[in-house]
């Protein structure tokens, strides 16, 4: 009791290759790895702990005044070894403490396993690219490398609006200016809000939570600027549904115009174990606007939209074709396959259809 250095174990969380860290009194460390939680054969947390390490992560802070927060979002960062995204929280009148790993080096699409055409997306001039998944589906890694993509080809001016910052950016051709809620602007809102007074090219919103955000990002991609925002939800459809669902019912029509006008794209991923040794792979569903999809937005023919995506056209996919294709390749089991569908009957008639030898239906994965 009372040795835990919390400096100590991040480092050797960072060199097992973690992806979380959670700390809570009365428990042993627990990190996740390759999606799944481990607990550290350590000693039990207690208070003193905890305090130690909050005290550690936020150094201009006074243990009682973090006492009148129940929840706080920060960032630490260990030179040379990783920078974290934390939560601190209470239970049952303790402290608790969530660390997400963040690595100081931000990698190229392809690098991530991602389709290449997401890189199409930094080529943008305006609109926005939604990029959404459940949490811990590496949605900050793939906007950080879509922004990583326009710093180092294009002269412009981006702006982050971040709670907390996550990733850090150096300036190469673009300038890029880093906000954080809370910190440097008040809310998400305010922050877009005065983004456009400072001349942006680019705007990257962490988060859309709540209608105001959402309106300030649809507003910000009609007047001719690329907005990139992250949103948690698991596939296209659902995202429009959700951005749509925001409004109060008498202006979703006018939403449903707006947003089928501003947006380019949909990025919808999740993180599979791969079948063999350490480690997980991203499958994507990939949602490219076209006339037609944003005639069926308009409409509200929302499920006619997913059946564009199923024929693989224009560079998009679904989630299941994704899965389907690592499970061809052998990056994946067909138990982990399953388990990560959101569509299993699909998912299950793909499998059939590849059992009996039948023809390519149209989604290119079919052999």
């Amino acid at each position: 009791m009372g040795n835990f250095n919390i400096r100590t174990f991040l480092k050797q969380a960072v060199k097992t290759g973690a992806s979380d860290v959670h700390l809570h009194v009365g428990e042993r460390p627990v990190l996740r790895k390759d999606g799944k939680m481990v607990k550290i054969d350590m000693d039990f947390l207690d208070d003193e702990d905890l305090e130690r390490s909050i005290m550690t992560l936020l150094p201009s802070y006074d243990i009682n005044d973090i006492k009148k927060n129940m929840d706080l979002d920060f960032s630490y960062e260990l030179p040379a070894v990783s920078r974290f995204r934390v939560n601190l929280s209470r239970q049952l009148g303790h402290f608790a403490l969530t660390l997400r790993l963040i690595s100081f080096n931000i990698r190229q699409v392809t690098e991530l396993n991602l389709p290449s055409v997401i890189q199409n997306f930094a080529d943008l001039n305006n609109g926005i690219v939604l990029v959404t998944g459940p949490t811990g589906s590496g949605k900050s890694t793939t906007l950080a490398s879509i922004i990583e993509h326009i710093n180092v080809k294009y002269p412009k001016h981006i702006i982050t609006v971040e709670d907390p910052i996550e990733y850090m950016f150096s300036n190469k051709l673009s300038i890029i200016s880093q906000r954080q809620v809370e910190i440097d602007t008040s809310s998400f809102n305010d922050g877009i809000k005065y983004a456009l007074r400072q001349d942006p090219d680019v705007i990257l919103i962490g988060e859309i939570r709540d209608r105001d955000t959402a309106n300030a990002a649809l507003k910000a991609a009609e007047t001719g600027h690329l907005v990139l925002a992250s949103l948690h939800t698991n596939d296209a459809t659902q995202t429009i549904n959700r951005i749509i669902n925001m409004f109060d019912p008498q202006d979703r029509d006018l939403i449903r115009d707006q947003l089928a006008n501003t947006i380019r794209g949909i990025i919808a991923q999740k993180l599979v174990k791969v079948a063999h040794g350490s480690g997980r792979r991203p499958i994507v569903e990939i949602m490219i606007s076209t006339p037609t999809i944003k005639d069926y937005i308009i409409k509200n023919k929302l499920d006619e939209i997913y059946d564009i995506m199923r024929t693989g056209s224009d560079d998009m996919v679904t989630m299941n074709a994704s899965l389907f294709n690592l499970l061809r390749e052998g990056v994946i089991t067909q138990e982990y396959a399953l388990e990560a569908s959101d569509n299993k009957n699909e998912f299950n008639q793909m499998l059939r259809g590849v059992f009996r030898g039948t023809e390519n239906q149209g989604n290119n994965y079919y052999e």
